[in-house]
């Protein structure tokens, strides 16, 4: 039986900031909403980088120069589950995205959405709350439709004759 190697607990990101700089670093994706963020740069250096200094967080499946998804919205209804949103930032550009439909998740300091080019070298995209300066739901896709109300059920049937 061929046992699997397990999987690295740090990802690959490539950080943009506000000022548009970007830093390719690893990162453990469970601590992410934590503020300060901690990266693991490519030069095996720790960083801690304050949400409120980054725009966003490219989880990338290797570090190239081109990271940002070509399409920014998508072309029709997404397919995947959650709610599908826009993200507009505080330069006024826009991002379209699908987030998981959890309030918690929604709350936090920041979301992580699946970009419209699901083929494109970013898997998924974090964004702090510090960032942006509108979100729009522009949809529930993939819900379980409500079914409709059950009909009464017959008084009960009595068992003996009174």
């Amino acid at each position: 039986m061929k046992t699997r190697a397990a999987a690295s607990t740090h990802k690959k990101v490539i950080v943009t900031f506000s000022d548009r700089t970007t830093l390719q670093a690893y990162i453990n994706p469970l601590r992410l909403p934590s503020d300060p963020l901690d990266l693991l740069t490519t030069n095996g250096e720790q960083r801690s980088v304050p949400l409120k200094e980054i725009r966003a967080v490219y989880f990338v499946r290797d570090f190239t120069p081109d990271y940002e998804p070509e399409r920014k919205a998508f072309l029709s209804r997404p397919k995947l589950d959650g709610l599908w949103v826009r993200l507009t930032f505080l330069d006024k550009e826009t991002l379209e995205g699908v987030v998981t439909n959890d309030l918690l998740a929604l709350m936090d300091s920041g979301m992580q959405i699946t970009p419209p080019d699901l083929n494109g070298p970013a898997l998924r995209i974090f964004v702090p709350r510090s960032a942006l300066s509108e979100v729009t739901v522009l949809g529930v896709v993939g819900m379980a439709r409500r079914k409709p109300a059950a009909p009464p059920s017959p008084a009960q049937p009595k068992l003996f004759s009174e």
